[in-house]
């Protein structure tokens, strides 16, 4: 379906929604918030490690080190030996698949044996059939779905925003549009807090998606279960363009128009 959209380049969507118009010379200053990982001051070993919803597996590698009490990159440097089991698509990479939740530590536990923990309870919560069925809905196979839930942790400003930050990827996919999201571009360049420029944007990374079609290659961080439910279960509507206006008051629309006066809002509001 051929819809009137601006080119490549002109019309921004960027992380947690918010948007810049590159033809007005706008640009929105993006700052991702971090969820600390709450470890005790003291000594002892913790008797459970966090891991928070949409943290990427360099995060997790960090804490796990840190919880573990071991040399810093150990966690990393033991994923090609921790007999992973990913799915073939992930070629080796768990990223995506070192689910969110709350793990038991021990004196017993070693970075492998924390790592299979997590990618285990990620296989059996995106191997359930509702995961498989709304993957076959959406015509993505299951490891697709866990990439776009991994988008759209990372761009819905609330939770009750998912459902239609889900349905603006699909339908961008569904008629052969670019993504256009910050979040892909900030994983590229390993940051998380940052104004995403228009020489960001032209960076030569399969995860620029302003600059290549499609779905990223990998996941961009660990989706939680809610994440997971918007994208087997995306909301319905016509929307292409969202930005947050406000804390609160995210506008999703189909229009360019439309999205151009609530740009234009959301640009005011940040200068006053």
């Amino acid at each position: 379906m051929q819809t009137k959209t601006p080119r490549r380049g002109t019309i921004r969507l960027t992380r947690r929604g918010r948007i810049a118009l590159i033809a007005t010379g706008a640009v929105a200053a993006v700052t991702a918030v971090a969820v600390p990982l709450m470890l005790p001051d003291d000594d002892a070993r913790p008797e459970s490690l966090t891991i928070p919803e949409g943290w990427r597996s360099g995060q997790v590698y960090e804490a796990v080190d840190k919880a573990l009490k071991v040399p810093v990159g150990s966690t990393k440097k033991a994923v090609p030996k921790a007999n992973l089991k990913l799915p073939s698509d992930a070629g080796g990479n768990p990223e995506g698949y070192l689910f969110p939740a709350t793990y038991p530590i021990s004196s017993q536990s070693t970075p492998a044996s924390v790592l299979s923990y997590m990618v285990n309870t990620a296989t059996k919560k995106f191997g359930g059939s509702q995961v498989t069925a709304g993957a076959d809905r959406n015509a993505v196979n299951v490891y697709q779905t866990v990439t776009i839930a991994s988008m759209i942790e990372a761009e819905a400003g609330t939770k009750a925003d998912m459902g239609k930050v889900a349905r603006v990827i699909y339908n961008r996919l569904d008629q052969g549009m670019p993504l256009q999201m910050d979040s892909t571009v900030n994983y590229a360049l390993n940051r998380s807090t940052l104004a995403t420029s228009d020489r960001d944007t032209r960076i030569n990374s399969p995860y620029n998606t302003y600059a290549r079609m499609g779905l990223p290659p990998t996941p961009i961080g660990n989706p939680g279960e809610e994440a997971m439910r918007a994208a087997t279960g995306p909301a319905r509507g016509d929307w292409l363009y969202f930005v947050t206006v406000k804390p609160g008051d995210t506008r999703f629309t189909s229009s360019f128009e439309t999205h151009r006066k609530n740009v234009a809002e959301f640009n005011k509001t940040g200068k006053s």
